[in-house]
This record gives structure tokens, C-alpha cells and sequence, in this order.
């Protein structure tokens, strides 16, 4: 390719998938005893960030173990997410990079991922 750039293709999906309904989600959000969210860019389209901390502080009044994974360029530029979670007033202490709660994944019951479509399937970087 010209100037030396390489061509990104997308990953190959893996795993299966399973379509759930909202019912099903808020389900599953009251049963975990642990979540993580991953918030991203799709998430400050929609100013949903006041919605996401309204959300996290009733699962956490019911004793749900909330945290939040902020993937260093998340947002239309770095700390965009860490910006917009503060002016939620969504707990510092629940927000983790996502290098340092990546290990946390195996032993977490729920990981929604809100507005980060392109993280989770290949196909949205050439399929919008």
C-alpha cells in the first residue's frame, strides 16, 4: 500500500450470540452480584451519562458491585469518558482503566457495554 500503511481488516467474530430483550438485561443487571460497564462514545451521543449514574446508584443502594472499565481513548478524545461519568457524579473510586480492571472480567457476573458497538462487533467498522 502507498506510504508504507498497512490495511486493517476486521477481527473474525468469535463465540455465539445471543439477542435478549430489555426485560432480559434489567434482569440480569438485578441478579449480578458484580457488573462492569463499558461506557463508550455511543454513550456521550446520547448523553445517557446521567441515566448510566441513575442506573448505578440503585444497583448500588441494592448492594450490586458496580465498577466502570474506561478504555484510554474512549470518547472523541482521552479522558472524554472520566469527564463525562464526574459531571454524572459517578463515583471516582468505581472508575477503573481498563488495564487495570481487565483481570477483574472472569470473575464479574454482568459487562454491558453501552455505546461501544465498534468494540464488540467487527462488523460495525464496515457494516454502520
Amino acid at each position: 500500500m502507498a506510504l508504507g500503511l498497512a490495511r486493517k481488516w476486521p477481527k473474525k467474530a468469535e463465540g455465539t450470540v445471543k439477542e435478549v430483550s430489555a426485560e432480559d438485561v434489567v434482569e440480569m443487571m438485578l441478579e449480578a452480584k458484580s457488573m462492569i460497564i463499558v461506557p463508550g462514545y455511543g454513550m456521550a451521543v446520547a448523553k445517557a451519562q446521567h441515566a448510566v449514574a441513575d442506573l448505578t446508584a440503585k444497583l448500588r443502594a441494592r448492594g450490586n458491585n458496580v465498577r466502570f472499565a474506561i478504555h484510554p481513548v474512549a470518547g472523541r478524545l482521552p479522558g472524554h469518558m472520566n469527564v463525562l461519568l464526574a459531571e454524572a457524579r459517578v463515583p471516582y473510586d468505581i472508575t477503573y482503566a481498563m488495564d487495570a480492571i481487565n483481570g477483574d472480567f472472569p470473575q464479574t457476573d454482568l459487562a454491558l457495554v453501552l455505546g461501544a458497538n465498534d468494540t464488540v462487533n467487527p462488523a460495525a467498522q464496515t457494516d454502520p
